[in-house]
């Protein structure tokens, strides 16, 4: 069952090859391409995050490492500093030893005295041909220190320079990772507060009864306040007028104009 399975298999993908021509590889790369997209895009955010952030701390082996040669070649480099400044002094001290001899050579003599020893001319010629040679060697080999340790102080420059860059975008690289966190974050908060439903009936029921808990209230202080002026039983505190019955007919006897001036 299996085989067969594989055999159908098999004849579709040369079908396929043999309709699509030469373009049937591309379409099996952007298949491909897409499948991994919808799989890259299926994992969360969040954890991406936390990948992220995991790999940024994968590279401080990789920055302990430079580190590590940077700080071997620095104590390198001062030993071959101290290396050739020995051998400055030494060809220092070569140098004055040779002019001495060349000088003492000049001067007509033919036996000379060093250290309580005595040398003919012939002896101390031989001597300067060796110390001569001796002192060629030691300064092309002095040059070739001094070419070797500028060579590895270069080196050292960019290594460390290097270092300062891989240690900034490691920085750089944190950052943006925060900011990222701090994008979903807003974005989550944003998307749970456009998926929130609102229950608009409950709304309109509180409303409906503040409104009518208003409408009472206003009934019951209008109530109070007619109260005020509606009696039913006469009020004994306020006597009526004696005369009212000839004020109320004066009032309507006279003319409009002469009522509206007695008012004023």
């Amino acid at each position: 069952m299996l085989k067969r399975g594989l055999l159908i298999v098999a004849v579709l993908a040369v079908g396929a090859f043999i309709v699509a021509g030469t373009g049937a590889w591309s379409y099996v790369q952007t298949s491909a391409r897409c499948v991994k997209d919808s799989v890259r895009d299926a994992v969360p955010v969040e954890f991406q995050i936390q990948r992220a952030r995991q790999m940024i701390q994968g590279l401080e082996p990789e920055v302990r490492k430079n580190m590590h040669v940077i700080a071997k070649e620095e104590i390198e480099i001062a030993r071959l500093e101290e290396k050739i400044q020995k051998a400055e002094e030494r060809g220092e001290k070569d140098r004055e030893q040779l002019l001495t001899l060349k000088s003492d050579l000049t001067s007509g003599r033919d036996v000379f005295h060093y250290a309580g020893r005595s040398y003919t001319k012939q002896q101390v010629k031989v001597d300067l041909a060796n110390r001569f040679q001796r002192f060629k060697t030691g300064e092309a080999t002095l040059e070739s220190l001094r070419k070797i340790c500028d060579a590895r102080k270069q080196g050292l420059e960019s290594a460390r320079q290097r270092l300062e860059g891989m240690l900034a975008a490691k920085r750089q690289l944190a950052v943006e990772v925060e900011r990222l966190e701090a994008q979903r974050q807003m974005v989550a908060a944003a998307q749970t507060t456009s998926n929130y439903e609102f229950d608009d009936s409950a709304l309109g029921r509180v409303k409906e009864l503040i409104a009518d808990l208003q409408i009472r209230l206003d009934t019951e202080e209008r109530l109070v306040n007619a109260e005020q002026y509606y009696h039913d039983e006469i009020p004994m505190d306020e006597p009526a007028p004696e005369n009212i019955v000839e004020q109320v007919t004066e009032y309507f006897s006279q003319a409009p104009a002469t009522r509206d001036v007695a008012k004023d």
